[in-house]
């Protein structure tokens, strides 16, 4: 297959809002793949290159040759090129990746090496994620979308999932829960406070919630079979080598086989969590930050597979492996006044927030239900638009990622970058500020020239975050967590902005 029609067809799903028209376009597409291709399509569909790392960033692809006049590269010749890229390494291995992109790109039109660029830099924005594109293999393939999902959650991936798609049912069925091999993680929705997921979760008032404590840690996902242990992350990256601690409490635990769900967590000499970034550095780098496992469900001890069993099941089965000091705190109450003072309780001790769990609900791998909600106190700031970003996808032709400041008297510019967000913005919110950021654009004669526009700082937004933490990426010494906008702030002026130490009064550790 052509990467032309690929690239096409992601255009055409990018293009439409319709669901049922993006599954046809991915579908038809699907209809007409090799065997051998099947599975780099389908990742490709998915925005996702199937190597882990390449050595490349957007500025490895942002000096590339002119285009082909033609399109003639294939997927498969696509894979094996990121194939190779991803082997570079030591002495010559830049060289020879700039050589290697050169090569590539040079062979792709103008509108595959748009694409192309995309995936390298994880922009492609097309609106099709995961669940849209098992919808397109379950329809291609003749088979249960249902059975397709949960293949996808257990092998780990919609990529795994197609290759037995097209294998039959049967082979779709014979996707279970292995121990060794990770599986999606069950995910939580959102509740604005403890009362609304209450609400939803005991509407009678008598039905017994567990709720709990959110840490701010890694999610990890441990494994163990004898002495042989595997640590994975939320995106399922192996991380075991790199978490010894973690290692040695699994093999301490009195059974032989199980998978574990839980947090790792870095805490300092008064019990308290650390700042985030403490405990994340060890995924990245033996930081000399010693990190503690915190359990909050068990999904098989000892041949017994706990995915499908109840909540309340899964943590008496857990209480019983996992010693209290190793288990997230909980508490299990049908009081609304009681799981309110359980959350302002824990958000005091230093964590994030708290998560309330059905505990009639079995373990929905990968999915984000309304089994389990997370409840987490709202920051806000007001902030100033020091840039923007032109968009990609489906945010093509608009100014979408904002680079967001606070006032710092001793910066010679008077502001200080704190972070990027695209993250809360509706189309008419983005057809206004691109409106707004041309006007305010400090070289408008050149706005189209570069991906980043330089503004003056005159407009005012209100963001909320999860958090801050400190960080050497940007002056401030401080960097937002999962920031969003709410609104644009007209009423104020640039003088009227939060201040860095306002911000920096906001970090914790």
């Amino acid at each position: 297959m052509l990467l032309a029609e690929l690239v096409a067809t992601s255009a055409a799903v990018a293009a439409t809002r319709s669901r049922k028209a993006k599954v046809a376009a991915l579908a038809e597409l699907l209809g007409r793949v090799e065997p051998e291709e099947l599975e780099v399509v389908v990742s490709y569909l998915g925005g996702a290159l199937r190597q882990r790392r390449t050595g490349l960033g957007w500025r490895g692809v942002s000096d590339l040759p002119a285009p082909a006049g033609e399109p003639s590269l294939t997927v498969l010749e696509v894979h094996d090129a990121f194939e190779a890229m991803s082997h570079l390494s030591g002495s010559g291995s830049q060289l020879a990746r700039k050589e290697a992109v050169a090569q590539l790109f040079g062979r792709a039109t103008a509108a595959e090496q748009a694409w192309l660029r995309a995936i390298v830099t994880g922009n492609v924005r097309q609106g099709a994620l995961d669940a849209v594109t098992q919808e397109a293999v379950a329809q291609v393939a003749d088979v249960p979308l249902a059975a397709v999902r949960r293949a996808a959650m257990l092998a780990g991936s919609t990529v795994a999932a197609a290759g037995a798609a097209f294998a039959g049912e049967e082979a779709l069925d014979g996707i279970g829960l292995e121990v060794g091999r990770p599986i999606m993680p069950m995910l939580a929705s959102s509740a604005p406070d403890v009362a609304a997921a209450m609400g939803g979760l005991s509407p009678d008032g008598e039905t017994e919630v567990a709720i709990d404590a959110k840490l701010d840690g890694i999610r990890i996902q441990v494994h163990r079979d004898g002495d042989e242990v595997l640590v994975v992350t939320r995106s399922l990256d192996d991380i075991t080598g790199r978490l010894p601690e973690v290692v040695e409490v699994a093999r301490s635990l009195p059974a032989e086989r199980f998978v574990l769900d839980g947090e790792a967590l870095a805490l300092s000499g008064d019990g308290r969590p650390m700042a985030f970034q403490d405990t994340a550095s060890r995924t990245a780098q033996d930081s000399g930050v010693a990190v503690t496992p915190h359990f909050f469900d068990l999904l098989h001890v000892d041949g017994r597979d706990l995915l499908d069993s109840p909540g309340h099941e899964r943590l008496e089965a857990l209480d019983a492996l996992v010693p209290e000091q190793h288990r997230v705190r909980r508490l299990v109450t049908a009081d609304p006044q009681a799981a309110d003072a359980f959350a302002t309780e824990t958000v005091a001790a230093g964590h994030e927030g708290v998560v309330l769990k059905d505990l009639s609900a079995p373990y929905a791998a990968g999915r984000r239900g309304s089994a389990w909600v997370k409840v987490k106190p709202r920051h806000t700031l007001d902030l100033v638009v020091l840039a923007v970003e032109w968009g990609s996808g489906r945010r093509e032709g608009w100014l979408s990622n904002i680079h967001l400041g606070a006032r710092d008297e001793s910066s010679e510019t008077g502001f200080v970058m704190l972070g990027k967000t695209f993250k809360g913005m509706t189309d008419e919110m983005l057809a206004w500020q691109t409106e707004r950021f041309t006007e305010l654009a400090v070289s408008p004669t050149t706005l189209r020239d570069s991906y980043v526009v330089e503004l003056r700082p005159l407009q005012v937004v209100e963001i909320a975050f999860d958090g801050l933490q400190r960080s050497t990426r940007y002056p401030g010494g401080v960097a937002l967590r999962f920031a969003r906008v709410l609104r644009y702030r007209d009423d104020k002026g640039p003088h009227e902005a939060d201040t860095i130490e306002t911000v920096r009064s906001h970090v914790t550790a």
